[in-house]
């Protein structure tokens, strides 16, 4: 079950792996896909996207590895594990059974009028 007070924690996370479900992408690119598919609802900036990065590839969700990009560069790309996926589709479940509880309690489209 989510746990209320790792809210943004935890959906952090499912964004992340949600965005490599498809394939692999390095961090800038996750954090603009993140932002673009949101309509800017949700954006990172390295000082949290980087540590969620390390954390998700300390716990094996994902796996990281570094790719030359042209003559001097290199970049770190991320692709989601096996691991990875069955967390990611547990995660969903969760937060669709969050978001149905959190809609049944407030009641669906109900304006507030106070």
């Amino acid at each position: 079950m989510l746990e209320i007070q790792n809210l943004a924690k935890l959906c952090n996370e499912t964004l992340i792996l949600a965005t490599l479900i498809p394939g692999k992408k390095h961090g800038y690119q996750i954090a603009l896909e993140i932002e673009k598919k949101s309509e800017g609802l949700f954006k990172f900036n390295h000082g949290t996207l980087y540590p969620i990065l390390h954390k998700l590839e300390k716990d094996g969700l994902i796996l990281g590895s570094w790719e030359k990009e042209g003559p001097k560069r290199k970049r770190k790309y991320y692709k989601i594990s096996k691991k990875g996926k069955t967390y990611f589709a547990d995660q969903s479940a969760e937060w669709g059974i969050f978001y149905k509880s959190f809609f049944d309690l407030i009641g669906k489209g109900q304006i507030w009028k106070g």
